[in-house]
């Protein structure tokens, strides 16, 4: 059960504030607890905050005392004009805890008193369905309280790490933040292989998503490493050695990962400037 000092504040009911909402309130957060900030929250939110009775309004002007978590999930490209109102209402010790893309702890800092506690963190769409992981990059005055208390509201839409440099946000971004679009186009890749091979399209759909989301459910349920998966699956000289032989050369998946891997790890530097 998550409990809390003071009042959360979630600026931004979106798919990914939506998404923690429910995890929060699933995992026994009182709705009395939490604040939406959030003029049109969509339907499936709207829906979750009246069934709950969770406070929600379009601006907080005050609160009788300042929240222990202000939470911001609204849009990178609007955080300039939602969080300076907001920051007014921090205490010396809450904690604003940022799940924007590309908005660095210096962006937030500027608007707060000196020695506020600021975490930057990155999720990814996963979390819709409980199983995103979000890592975490905190500055000096975030304390072992806040970083538990972080750790746990994070904790409601999947897994949870933290890394001492804020500048592996960026590749963090790239691989997790990113990563699933790069598992969904491989689910088009195989599907559209499969046509290429003489299977009907919509066959080959179903055996590229099943087949995608077995496997990691497996690597989910399993103790064993994906390399150890692998080869399990893998017969000497069989039809998935032959396939791997491919994948698996100098210029196969690694190197195109690793670039693809690189350019995103850029783009994200560059819009944190």
């Amino acid at each position: 059960m998550i409990r809390l000092d003071g009042p959360l504040v979630l600026a931004g009911a979106g798919n990914m504030g939506g998404a923690m909402l429910a995890g929060w309130l699933a995992r026994g957060l009182a709705p009395s607890d939490i604040i939406v900030q959030d003029p049109g929250p969509p339907p499936a939110t709207a829906e979750l905050l009246a069934k709950h009775g969770v406070r929600s309004v379009q601006t907080i002007d005050s609160l009788p005392k300042p929240p222990s978590v202000l939470l911001m999930a609204v849009k990178p490209q609007v955080m300039d004009q939602v969080f300076p109102p907001l920051a007014k209402l921090a205490g010396p010790n809450s904690v604003v805890l940022s799940i924007a893309a590309g908005r660095t702890i210096a962006s937030f800092e500027k608007y707060l008193p000196a020695g506020s506690a600021v975490v930057r963190s990155i999720p990814n769409t996963p979390a819709a369905v409980g199983r995103g992981i979000t890592v975490a990059a905190a500055n000096k005055h975030v304390t072992a309280q806040h970083k538990q208390t972080v750790t746990e509201l994070l904790s409601a839409i999947g897994e949870v790490a933290w890394v001492d440099d804020e500048a592996l946000i960026d590749p963090v971004t790239a691989v997790s933040g990113s990563g699933p679009a790069y598992v969904f186009y491989m689910v088009e890749a195989m599907a559209a292989a499969g046509v290429a091979a003489g299977l009907k399209p919509d066959l080959a759909m179903q055996l590229a998503r099943a087949t995608v989301t077995g496997a990691g459910e497996l690597l989910h349920q399993s103790p064993l490493d994906a390399a150890t998966l692998r080869q399990n699956v893998t017969s000497p000289n069989g039809t998935t050695f032959a396939a791997l032989q491919v994948l698996m050369a100098k210029d196969g998946l690694e190197p195109l990962m690793t670039a693809a891997v690189a350019a995103a790890t850029k783009r994200s530097r560059e819009l944190a400037q």
